[in-house]
C-alpha cells in the first residue's frame, strides 16, 4: 500500500498558526493520522512574546462560561487540561495574566494562578502574574485575605522570584489599609525589606502608599519621617495624600508642622482644595484661634470654592465655641443664601450658642431665615432638644408652628413636647395635646399616658387622672405594668387608699402581673396612711408569692413602724434586712437613726452609725443632722419625743 504525504496549514479558533501534516491512504483517500508542528509563538519589535488574544479569551470562557449552563465537567480545570494537552500549548506568563484580569471571581483566579505551575509543563510566574494575583487579592474582602496573600509572598520568595516595585507599592496597599496597628507596622516593615532585598528604589508613589498606610496605622512618627525623606528627595503628594496627613497631624495637636506642610503644599503648586481649608479652620478653631479660623475661612472663598456641609459646620461650630453669637447667625444666613442645606448638627450648634448667651428669641429669625429647610424632622429636633433643655416655652413654641405648617405629626416629638409641658406644670396644656395628637395621624400609646398619669398624680389632681384612665379603657391602649404602678403610687400620695387597693387589683386580673414595684408602691400606700397591718401583711404576701423585698421595701416599712411608736420591729426588720443579704443604703440608716434618736435611744443610735461607717457608706446631711441631736445637751437632759405625722415619699416607685 502506498502513502501520499501532504502538508497543510490548519488555523484554530485562535490567532496563533500551526503547521501540520496529514497522513492519507492512497486507495480510498481518508486520512489516517495528523502530527501537528509546536508553533512559533509571535514577538514584538523587542522581542517580546505577544499574548495570543484569542486563546485568552477561549480559556476565560472555559473558566467562567458566560451562560448560566455548567460545562460539561463538574470540575472546569479538567477541561482547561484537556484543551491544553489536545493543542500541546505552554502558556506564557503574560497569558495566564491576562486571563486572571479577566476572571471576575476571586476565588476562581487564585484556582488558576495555583493551576498554572502545577499542571502546565514549564510554566513559572514572574513578577507580573505575582503582581496580578496581588492586585486581585487586594480588592477582595475575603475574610482569610491577609493570610493569602503573606502565603503567595511566602512562595514567591521561595521559588526567587525578585518582585518589582510595583509588587511593593500592591502590598503596602493591602497591609497599610488594614489599621491593624503593630500588626499592620510589622508588615510595612517587611514590605521595606524587600525593597532592598530586590534592590529596588522607592518612588514617589511608593512613599505616598507608605506614608497613608501609617497614617492608617495611627503611627504619625512613621509617617512624618517618610514625609520628611519624600520631602529631601523633592517628590510632592497629591491633594488626597497632603490632606489626609494635614488632618493627622491637627488632630495630635501638631499645629507648627501642619502649618509647614500647608506651605509645602503652595510651593509644590499642589492647591489646596475646601477639605484642606476646612482641616485648617478646625485646627485653629480647637486651639482657641477664632480669627485664623476666619482668616482661612475668607481664604478658601477668596479662591471661589464653595464650602459644602461640613466646612460651614465646622466653621460655626468655631463661632459658636468663642459665643460669637452675631457672626454665628450671619455665616447661617450666608449658608441657607448658598444654598447649603443645613441639617441637626448645624441647628444644634446655633441652639446651643444661643442658649448659652441667652439670646434664644433670635430662634426664630433662624427659623424664618432658612423656612424652605425646615421639615417635619428638623421641627421635631429642635422641639426635642429645647425640651432637654428645660426650655419649655421655647419648644411649645416651636411646636405649634410645627402643628400649623405640616399635616403629619412626629411621634418623638410630640412625645418630648409631652414631657416638656408635664415637667413645666402646664398639665392643661399636656392633657390638650394629649387629645389633639390623632389630629396629626399619630396614635396615642401608653408611654403618652403613662407621662401623663405621672404629671396628674405628682400634682394631685386626681379626678383628671381618674378621667383619663376611664378613656384609656375605653378606647385604648391598654395598660401596662408602669401604668398600674404610676396610678398605686399616685393614689397613694393622695391618700386614696381604696382607689390604690383597686387598681392593684385590676393589676392582678390583668395581663400585666404585679412586679416588687407595685407591692413597694401598695405598701408605701398602706403604711403612710395609716395602715400598717394590712401594709405587714402585703409585705408577707409579696414574699409567699416569690418576690425578694429590696431595699426600698425595707426602708418604707422601717420608716411606718418606726414612725408609729413600733421602733422594736423596726429593728427587727433592720436585722432580717441585713441576715437576708438586702444591703442598707444611707436611706435606711437615717430613717433608723432618727427613730432611734427621738424616741430617747441614744446607745442604739451611736450602734448603728458606727454600722454605716463599717458598711463604708458617706453620711450626709441628713445624717450628720440627727447626729447634732443626738450630742445635744437639751436632748441628754432629757426631751419629750414629739409626735410625728408619717409623711413624705422615701423613693418613687417608679425609680
Amino acid at each position: 500500500m502506498r502513502h501520499r504525504y501532504l502538508s497543510l496549514r490548519l488555523r484554530r479558533s485562535f490567532s496563533t498558526k500551526y503547521s501540520g501534516r496529514v497522513v492519507t491512504e492512497t486507495d480510498n483517500g481518508r486520512s489516517f493520522a495528523v502530527e501537528v508542528d509546536s508553533p512559533k509563538l509571535q514577538t514584538d519589535i523587542r522581542g517580546h512574546i505577544l499574548p495570543r488574544r484569542d486563546l485568552i479569551c477561549k480559556i476565560t470562557r472555559i473558566l467562567q462560561p458566560s451562560t448560566p449552563s455548567p460545562p460539561p465537567s463538574a470540575d472546569p480545570f479538567l477541561d482547561l487540561s484537556e484543551y491544553l494537552q489536545n493543542l500541546t500549548l505552554t502558556l506564557t506568563p503574560s497569558e495566564a495574566s491576562e486571563i486572571l484580569k479577566n476572571l471576575q471571581n476571586p476565588n476562581l483566579a487564585l484556582q488558576f494562578f495555583q493551576f498554572c505551575p502545577s499542571e502546565i509543563p514549564k510554566f513559572r510566574h514572574d513578577a507580573f502574574t505575582y503582581n496580578r494575583i496581588l492586585l486581585i487579592l487586594s480588592k477582595t474582602a475575603l475574610p482569610n485575605r491577609f493570610d493569602l496573600v503573606r502565603r503567595i509572598l511566602d512562595e514567591m520568595e521561595k521559588s526567587g522570584v525578585a518582585g518589582s516595585i510595583s509588587t511593593v507599592n500592591i502590598l503596602i496597599g493591602i497591609f497599610g489599609g488594614t489599621g491593624e496597628g503593630v500588626v499592620g507596622a510589622g508588615e510595612l516593615e517587611r514590605c521595606l525589606a524587600l525593597v532592598k532585598k530586590w534592590g529596588l528604589r522607592l518612588n514617589c508613589y511608593t512613599y505616598k502608599c507608605l506614608l497613608q498606610a501609617y497614617l492608617r496605622s495611627n503611627d504619625l512618627s512613621k509617617a512624618t519621617e517618610v514625609y520628611g525623606e519624600l520631602r529631601r528627595r523633592g517628590y510632592k503628594l497629591d491633594i488626597f495624600a497632603y490632606n489626609m496627613f494635614l488632618d493627622a497631624l491637627a488632630k495630635d495637636g501638631k499645629v507648627d508642622l501642619a502649618y509647614k506642610v500647608f506651605e509645602d503644599m503652595r510651593r509644590k503648586y499642589c492647591e489646596p482644595d475646601e477639605y484642606t481649608y476646612t482641616i485648617l479652620v478646625r485646627m485653629t478653631g480647637k486651639i482657641g484661634k477664632p480669627d485664623e479660623s476666619l482668616a482661612f475661612f475668607q481664604e478658601m472663598l477668596s479662591k471661589g470654592y464653595s464650602p459644602n456641609l461640613i466646612a460651614y459646620n465646622t466653621m460655626i461650630q468655631v463661632l459658636a465655641k468663642n459665643r460669637m453669637v452675631d457672626k454665628t447667625l450671619y455665616l447661617f444666613n450666608k449658608m441657607v443664601e448658598n444654598d447649603c442645606r443645613p441639617n441637626e448638627f448645624t441647628y444644634s450648634l446655633i441652639l446651643n450658642v444661643l442658649a448659652a448667651e441667652g439670646h434664644l428669641g433670635k430662634l426664630d429669625e433662624v427659623v424664618e431665615t432658612s423656612n424652605k429647610y425646615m421639615n417635619k424632622s428638623i421641627y421635631a429636633y429642635l422641639v426635642r432638644t429645647l425640651s432637654k433643655l428645660g426650655h419649655a416655652d421655647e419648644a411649645h413654641r416651636l411646636f405649634c408652628n410645627m402643628w400649623n405648617f405640616h399635616d403629619r405629626g412626629d411621634r418623638d416629638a410630640y412625645i418630648s413636647m409631652l414631657e416638656s409641658l408635664c415637667n413645666a406644670g402646664k398639665i392643661t396644656e399636656a392633657l390638650d395635646l394629649l387629645s389633639k395628637i390623632h389630629e396629626k395621624g399619630i396614635s396615642t400609646d401608653t408611654i403618652m399616658y403613662n407621662t401623663m398619669f405621672s404629671a396628674l398624680g405628682k400634682s394631685k389632681q386626681i379626678s383628671h387622672l381618674q378621667d383619663l384612665y376611664e378613656k384609656m379603657k375605653r378606647e385604648g391602649p391598654s395598660p401596662d405594668i408602669f401604668t398600674f404602678n404610676i396610678l398605686i403610687s399616685s393614689f397613694g400620695r393622695a391618700g386614696r387608699v381604696d382607689e390604690a387597693v383597686k387598681i392593684f387589683d385590676e393589676l392582678e386580673n390583668s395581663n400585666s402581673k404585679a412586679d416588687i414595684i407595685s407591692y413597694n408602691s401598695l405598701i408605701n400606700c398602706l403604711g403612710k396612711n395609716g395602715d400598717l397591718d394590712e401594709a405587714h401583711m402585703r409585705f408577707k404576701e409579696m414574699r409567699e408569692k416569690g418576690f425578694s423585698p429590696d431595699v426600698v421595701t425595707y426602708s418604707t416599712l422601717i420608716e411606718c413602724f418606726g414612725k408609729t411608736d413600733k421602733v422594736e420591729m423596726a429593728c427587727r426588720l433592720f436585722d432580717e434586712m441585713l441576715a437576708e443579704g438586702c444591703c442598707p443604703n444611707i436611706v435606711t440608716y437615717n430613717i433608723l437613726l432618727d427613730c432611734l434618736e427621738k424616741c430617747g435611744r441614744t446607745a442604739a443610735a451611736v450602734d448603728l452609725y458606727a454600722k454605716l461607717k463599717q458598711q463604708g457608706l458617706a453620711p450626709d446631711s441628713i445624717t450628720y443632722s440627727i447626729l447634732e441631736r443626738l450630742q445635744s445637751v437639751r436632748h441628754r437632759t432629757g426631751k419629750v419625743r414629739r409626735q410625728n405625722p408619717i409623711t413624705g415619699w422615701v423613693v418613687s416607685p417608679l425609680r
